[in-house]
C-alpha cells in the first residue's frame, strides 16, 4: 500500500510540474507575444508619419537590427528594404498584410521559417499617396523557446523530483502509518481517519460473526471429540490423501499410533496389505471391509469413502470388535460338532445293539444285557437333550420367575437325591451353613447344587467325602462346594466350564457325563450376576465357589 500511495503522488507530483510548465510557458510566450505585437504597431505608427514626411530619406537614416521596414508601391513593387536589396525582392502584391492593407487601410499577418524555428509578425499600413508601408520583426517559437530553456528546466525538475519524493515518502508513511497502527482485534476502539469509520465498522460486525462461528465449531468439534473418545469403536478420518485429520482414543490403541499422529499417512501406521487394498476398493466402490487380528483380538474395519458436490474428500475408518462374536461363532461351532458327536455315539451304540437283536444273533440269555444298554444309551440321549434345552434357554437370556430360594434347603434336597450314587462309591455328603436366601430362579439354582455335587461324587476318590457350605455375609451370599477327589491341574481350570470340555475323556464315559453341567452353572451364575471361581490340586480336591450377590 506504502508503495502505491508513493507512487501516485510522485504521478501526481511530476504532472502537476509538467502541466505547470507547460501553462505557464505558453502564457508567458502569449503575453509577450502580444507586448510584442502592439509595440510593432505603435514603431509602424511613428514609421508611416516620419516616412509621409520626409520620404525615403527617412527610411534609409533608420538603423534597426530587430525590426525590417519594407515600402511597396500600389502595385506591389518594392521601392525600399531595410534590409534587402529591392532588386532582387519579388512583388509583394499577394502578400496577405499587403493585400489587406491595400483593402482595408491596414493589415497584419505572420509567417514561420521554413525550419519552423522562427516566427515573423508583419503589420503594413498604407499611406495617403496609397503606397503600403511594412514593419516586420522575428521572435523563436515556443519549442525553441523551451529548447532553449532546457537546462534550467532539468535543474528545476530535477529539484522538483527530488522535492516530490521526499513530500511523497513522508506523506505515505504519514498516511500509513495509522494504518499500520490499527488494533483489528477491537476496531471500534481505534481513533483514526474518520474515512475508515465505516470499514472499522464492519470489520467489527465480521469479528463477530467470525466470532460465533469459531464458538459454533469449538462447541461442534468438543462435542465430536467427547462422542468419539468414548466410543468403544476404533474411528480414523482420512483426508483425500490418505493423512490422518482425526484419530479417536481406542484408534489410536488399536493401530498402536504416537499421541501425535495427526498430518502422518495411515499406511505409514499401519502397513498391513489389507489395510491398503481396502484403501484402493473404498476410494473406487466406496465401500470397503475386511476381518483382521490385532492385540490378539478380532476387529471388522469398516471403510466408508467421503463424497461432497462430486468431489472425493477423505475416507472414514470404523474399526468394531468382534472377538465376543467370533468366539461366539467359533463355540457354535464347535458345540455343533460336539453335539453331533455326543448324540451320534449312544445312538450308533442302540442301532448296533437293535441290529444284532433284530438279526437273531444275539442269545437269549443275552436279551437283558443289550436291552438294559439301549436303555442306558437312551437315557443318557435324553439327559444330554435335556442339557442342550436348558443351555439354550439360558443362552436367549428370557425372564424366568424369582422367587426367594434358601441355598441350605435347595443344597439338602440335592445331596438327598444324590445320596445313593454317593453311598455306591462310598463318599459322604454333609450341607452346612446358614440358610443362605437369595432371590433367583429356584430351578437354576437347583442345577447349580445338583451339577457341582454330582460332579464332586463323580470325580471323587472311593471313601472321600463331600461338603456343601453356605454363609452369609453382608449382602452376599457365598455357597462352596468341597471334595475330596482327583483335582484339577492347573491348565485345565479355565477351561472346565466350556460346553463338552473333559479333563479326562476315558473317566467321563465311564461316569456317564454329558459334558454341559459345568457350562450350565456357569451360565445359571451368570444369570444371578454371581461369581464363581475354582481351586483345586491334582489329587488332593476342589473346591468350587459361588459367590452371589443378594442386592442384585
Amino acid at each position: 500500500m506504502t508503495s502505491k500511495i508513493f507512487r501516485s503522488i510522485i504521478t501526481a507530483s511530476m504532472s502537476v510540474l509538467v502541466a505547470t510548465l507547460v501553462i505557464i510557458t505558453g502564457v508567458m510566450y502569449q503575453y509577450f507575444g502580444s507586448v510584442q505585437l502592439s509595440q510593432l504597431k505603435d514603431e509602424l505608427s511613428l514609421a508611416a508619419v516620419a516616412t509621409q514626411e520626409l520620404g525615403e530619406s527617412y527610411l534609409e537614416d533608420l538603423d534597426s537590427d530587430r525590426y525590417r521596414l519594407t515600402w511597396v508601391s500600389q502595385d506591389g513593387n518594392v521601392i525600399f528594404d531595410s534590409h534587402a536589396d529591392i532588386e532582387s525582392m519579388e512583388n509583394h502584391a499577394q502578400r496577405e498584410e499587403i493585400k489587406e492593407a491595400l483593402l482595408s487601410g491596414s493589415g497584419s499577418s505572420s509567417r514561420y521559417s521554413s525550419t519552423l524555428t522562427e516566427k515573423t509578425f508583419y503589420e503594413a499600413v498604407r499611406l495617403d499617396d496609397g503606397s503600403v508601408l511594412r514593419i516586420s520583426v522575428s521572435s523563436l517559437t515556443a519549442v525553441v523557446l523551451v529548447l532553449g530553456m532546457l537546462q534550467p528546466v532539468l535543474v528545476i525538475a530535477l529539484l522538483g523530483i527530488i522535492l516530490s519524493l521526499w513530500l511523497a515518502n513522508r506523506m505515505a508513511k504519514r498516511v500509513v502509518e495509522p494504518l499500520n497502527g490499527l488494533d483489528l482485534d477491537n476496531p471500534m476502539e481505534n481513533d483514526v481517519y474518520e474515512e475508515l469509520s465505516p470499514l472499522l465498522h464492519r470489520i467489527h460486525v465480521q469479528h463477530l460473526e467470525i466470532k460465533n462461528r469459531i464458538q459454533e465449531l469449538r462447541h461442534k468439534q468438543d462435542e465430536f471429540e467427547q462422542i468419539t473418545a468414548n466410543m468403544n469403536e476404533a474411528l480414523v478420518l482420512l483426508d483425500n490423501s490418505g493423512r490422518i485429520i482425526s484419530i479417536n482414543p481406542s484408534a489410536k490403541k488399536l493401530f498402536d499410533a504416537k499421541i501425535n499422529c495427526i498430518g502422518e499417512d495411515i499406511l505409514s501406521v499401519d502397513r498391513k496389505q489389507n489395510l491398503r487394498l481396502a484403501l484402493e476398493e473404498a476410494k473406487d466402490k466406496g465401500y470397503a471391509e475386511y476381518r483382521d487380528t490385532k492385540n490378539g483380538r478380532d476387529y471388522q474395519f469398516a471403510l466408508n469413502r467421503i463424497d461432497s458436490d462430486g468431489n472425493v474428500h477423505g475416507i472414514v475408518i470404523l474399526a468394531f470388535d468382534i472377538t465376543a462374536q467370533v468366539n461366539a461363532e467359533n463355540h457354535r461351532r464347535e458345540f455343533t460338532a460336539n453335539v453331533s458327536h455326543e448324540l451320534k455315539t449312544p445312538l450308533q451304540s442302540i442301532i448296533g445293539s437293535a441290529e444284532l437283536m433284530e438279526n437273531g444273533i444275539v442269545k437269549d440269555d443275552d436279551v437283558p444285557r443289550f436291552v438294559g444298554r439301549i436303555r442306558k444309551e437312551a437315557s443318557r440321549l435324553v439327559f444330554l437333550i435335556d442339557d442342550i434345552i436348558r443351555l439354550s434357554e439360558l443362552d436367549e437370556g428370557k425372564d424366568m420367575p424369582r422367587e426367594d430360594v434358601s441355598l441350605k434347603v435347595i443344597s439338602e434336597e440335592v445331596c438327598e437325591t444324590l445320596h445313593d450314587a454317593a453311598k455306591m462309591k462310598g463318599v459322604s455328603l454333609e450341607v452346612t451353613g446358614d440358610d443362605g436366601i437369595i432371590n433367583g430362579v429356584r430351578r437354576l439354582l437347583y442345577e447349580v447344587v445338583y451339577n457341582l455335587c454330582d460332579n464332586a461324587i463323580k470325580y471323587n476318590s472311593y471313601g472321600g467325602s463331600v461338603k456343601v457350605t453356605v454363609a452369609e455375609n453382608t449382602g452376599e451370599v457365598l455357597l462352596s462346594v468341597q471334595d475330596t477327589g482327583i483335582g484339577i491341574s492347573p491348565e485345565h481350570q479355565d477351561k472346565v466350564f466350556e460346553r463338552f470340555y473333559r479333563v479326562d475323556k476315558s473317566h467321563s464315559r465311564q461316569s456317564g457325563g454329558t459334558g454341559l453341567g459345568l457350562s450350565i452353572v456357569k451360565h445359571a451364575v451368570q444369570y444371578h450376576h454371581g461369581k464363581i471361581t475354582v481351586e483345586s490340586e491334582p489329587d488332593k480336591g476342589t473346591t468350587v465357589s459361588v459367590l452371589f450377590d443378594t442386592k442384585a
